[in-house]
């Protein structure tokens, strides 16, 4: 019997500690959820790992995409509140193709097509939100509503 109650304290203990380290996770999964592996039409998509910053003033995800020029990513908002970065992923191999050349290894990867979807929290502003692709790096600023106001307590003397 003794050992069973020290099993079952060191299971709770073990499960309580992962929760503990995973909270950062969890935070992030409620407030910014990837359906984009939820999606059957998404099969054979990249999830390239993204790096999302919650700052005072925004939202700022960062997300390598080398291969990619700006001209091949598209930026978006669905349903109100979805922001959504894709791209085709199609490789150009213009370079060294003329007559008489031809390539003897191809060993970059291609980039491959690319869909990752994050709902917003309510108090992203969707109509501001910047872009850029510099140095195989996407990064995308999504701007915060101010916080609404506090209401002010004002003391009425009773006469």
């Amino acid at each position: 019997m003794g050992s069973r109650v020290g099993e079952l304290l060191n299971g709770d203990w073990g499960a309580t500690v992962n929760n503990l380290f995973n909270l950062p996770e969890t935070i992030e999964k409620v407030m910014f959820p990837s359906r984009s592996h939820e999606n059957h039409e998404n099969r054979g998509v990249s999830s390239i790992p993204v790096d999302i910053l919650d700052t005072p003033k925004d939202y700022i995800f960062f997300m390598d995409v080398p291969g990619l020029s700006k001209s091949e990513i598209q930026v978006t908002i669905e349903d109100e509140n979805t922001l959504v970065i894709r791209s085709n992923g199609k490789r150009k191999r213009q370079d060294g193709e003329d007559e008489g050349c031809k390539y003897l290894r191809l060993e970059r990867r291609v980039p491959q097509k690319l869909l990752r979807k994050f709902r917003l929290p309510e108090n992203a502003n969707v109509s501001v939100i910047t872009a850029k692709c510099e140095n195989g790096v996407l990064t995308v600023v999504v701007e915060k509503n101010p916080p609404p106001p506090k209401s002010k307590t004002v003391e009425v003397a009773i006469a």
